[in-house]
């Protein structure tokens, strides 16, 4: 297809517009941009092939704003007009069976290496059509490129590996754009190679390298109203999939019920993310969220449900660099009255900005050896105790 379109602007250029100033870089780059209309996403192509872009950010045709190492930048790329930006959102949700029109003007989407989509249309969209692209590296990040970055140190991840190993349930906590979804891949990269894994997503995005994996996805309901097909519907279905774990792209709503009811009933090793600014604030949302699928039983019953499934929380952040790390790093080790008790193990404290406006601070451990570390041990991961020492201390 490139060859064919190469030959036709050729031809055009040289029959049509013989006495077209154009010299050999300017005709390459007029080459360029007709390639990604017609087979890629129009001005927004090249900043998808650019690996130091995170976000591709489109607030009507004029504005396209990307992401560079955590600053966000206005770019001299522009759509024609909102016909030719809602082409190119019907191209990209037209490739996994999803639509965008007035009656359905929101979408979550995928582009094909994975990165995540949503688009919104008028009427909703006041200012025309808006496009946001959460791109993901076609290598995925790996332990020791968090460890390279500052987002966490090699003691921590030498304790993650072998939570995960292990079987602990655990929850990534973090804002928008904190890096949970980056924190799960990495954490799924230590799930032993025999076990079955079943992850399910609204969106798929997870890059898992195991090769015993099934990929779930939601379904948003049709023309007519029907079709649709929810996370809840998933997590109950994939039970019946025989997973030695289940991964949850977001905990978002009722199917936290579910998943919690996986946690406790021997589905160990459960994986899972979920919006919130703290482990604290995590477990709340997690209490509503089973509240809103109409367990019918006491507060503290819901607590005690809570704090029996999940084993380990952990905390990611965006500082205001734009850097991402993990900030804490939260056992949860039981009830105490009405109250769901965690102990923090590792943390980062924050000391200042340097003269770059780059975050300053160091990870800590609190000196607290972790209750899940007999059953690490039962399993045959001995950590080096040393790990949780704070600085000069013991355990």
């Amino acid at each position: 297809m490139r060859q064919e379109i190469n030959r036709v602007v050729e031809r055009i250029l040289r029959e049509d517009f013989a006495q077209a100033p154009l010299n050999l870089s300017e005709r390459k780059s007029l080459l360029g941009e007709i390639e990604d209309e017609v087979l890629g996403l129009g001005p927004l192509e090249p900043y998808i092939k650019d690996p130091t872009v995170n976000d591709i950010l489109v607030n009507g045709y004029r504005n396209i704003y990307v992401e560079r190492r955590g600053i966000l930048e206005l770019t001299p790329a522009r759509f024609k007009d909102d016909d030719h930006l809602r082409k190119i959102i019907d191209r990209i949700v037209s490739r996994v069976g999803r639509r965008v029109d007035e009656s359905s003007p929101m979408v979550d989407a995928r582009l094909a290496d994975g990165s995540r989509v949503n688009a919104i249309i008028p009427p909703l969209a006041i200012d025309g059509p808006s496009l946001s692209i959460r791109k993901f590296s076609k290598d995925p990040l790996e332990l020791d490129d968090l460890i390279r970055f500052g987002a966490l140190p090699p003691e921590i991840g030498e304790v993650l590996k072998g939570i995960v190993h292990c079987s602990l349930n655990v929850l990534i906590s973090g804002g928008t754009g904190s890096g949970k979804t980056t924190m799960l891949n990495v954490l799924s990269r230590f799930i032993p190679e025999e076990e079955r894994i079943v992850t399910i997503e609204d969106a798929a995005e997870l890059q898992l390298k195991q090769a015993h994996v099934v990929r779930l996805e939601t379904r948003p309901m049709n023309i007519e109203g029907r079709g649709e097909v929810t996370q809840r519907e998933l997590v109950k279905n994939c039970l019946r999939m025989r997973p030695d774990r289940i991964i949850i792209g977001e905990v978002r709503g009722a199917e936290a019920l579910d998943m919690l009811q996986a946690m406790n009933t021997g589905h160990d090793g459960s994986l899972a993310t979920i919006h919130a600014n703290t482990p604290r604030d995590a477990l709340m949302r997690l209490e509503t969220m089973v509240a809103m699928a109409g367990l019918n039983i006491s507060d503290v019953s819901l607590k005690r449900y809570v704090s029996s499934a999940i084993d380990v929380i952990i905390q990611v952040s965006r500082l205001m660099d734009g850097s991402r790390k993990l900030i804490s790093f939260q056992e949860i080790t039981g009830m105490e009255g009405e109250m769901i008790t965690m102990q923090e193990i590792f943390a980062f404290e924050q000391s200042g900005l340097d003269e770059r406006g780059k975050v300053k601070g160091r990870f800590v451990a609190r000196g607290i050896r972790p209750k899940f570390s007999e059953r690490l041990l039962a399993r045959g991961v001995a950590l080096d105790q040393h790990l949780f020492a704070p600085l000069g201390g013991a355990v």
